[in-house]
């Protein structure tokens, strides 16, 4: 309750709304229209939980898990490619003084793979650095790809889940408790799993 009115006073909703009546009116073809846009955010580095979120409204739970799914593990590839073949020398350069990114470095070569399905479950660093950074280390694209598609999905389903929750909430006026609570314990349960691996990480 608390999150839709907050959103009610600040316009949000109304922007959601613009931005779903844009999309909609691609009709068919919004699913490719909404999988390209994220693509093009991950690509560029933006943050992509709001548009995440907007899969549930537009589509709900099960398409745009779906969606968020498709798009979020080949943006997160061409990164990763990009990084790897293309822009190898640059982003090494501006990744260099990134604390962060050494880190990452250092990790990778100590837990090897498991890495990345450490990082995708918990959000132990930005998304678009673990994109970007993995692409300069020693992990292979198979294993980049297939684990962070399968670890990915949790938060996926988190914060789609939470935006079709929202929506029902205010088109429909009453609150799909039994999603709520899904969301509530997938919440949860990547809180305790994000500092378990903090406190073993340090």
């Amino acid at each position: 309750m608390t999150v839709i009115i907050l959103l009610r006073v600040t316009g949000g909703i109304e922007k959601f709304q613009d931005i779903c009546a844009d999309l909609e009116c691609l009709g068919r073809w919004a699913p490719l229209g909404f999988i390209g846009l994220y693509i093009l955010a991950v690509v560029l580095a933006i943050p992509g939980s709001a548009l995440t979120a907007l899969a549930g409204v537009l589509f709900g739970s099960i398409r745009g898990v779906v969606y968020v799914s498709i798009a979020s593990t080949l943006g997160a590839t061409l990164a990763f490619l990009i990084a790897r073949y293309l822009a190898r020398d640059f982003i090494s350069a501006k990744l260099s003084r990134s604390e962060a990114f050494r880190k990452l470095d250092d990790m990778s070569d100590k837990y090897g793979v498991w890495i990345v399905a450490i990082v995708r479950l918990v959000p132990i660093f930005p998304f678009n650095l673990i994109n970007y950074g993995l692409g300069l280390t020693r992990v292979s694209l198979f294993n980049y790809v297939f684990f962070s598609w399968l670890f990915m999905l949790p938060g996926t389903f988190l914060y789609v889940a939470g935006g079709d929750a929202l929506k029902r909430a205010v088109s429909e006026g009453t609150i799909p408790w039994k999603l709520v609570l899904l969301v509530v314990l997938i919440g949860l349960i990547l809180y305790f799993l994000a500092r378990k691996f903090k406190k073993r990480l340090k």
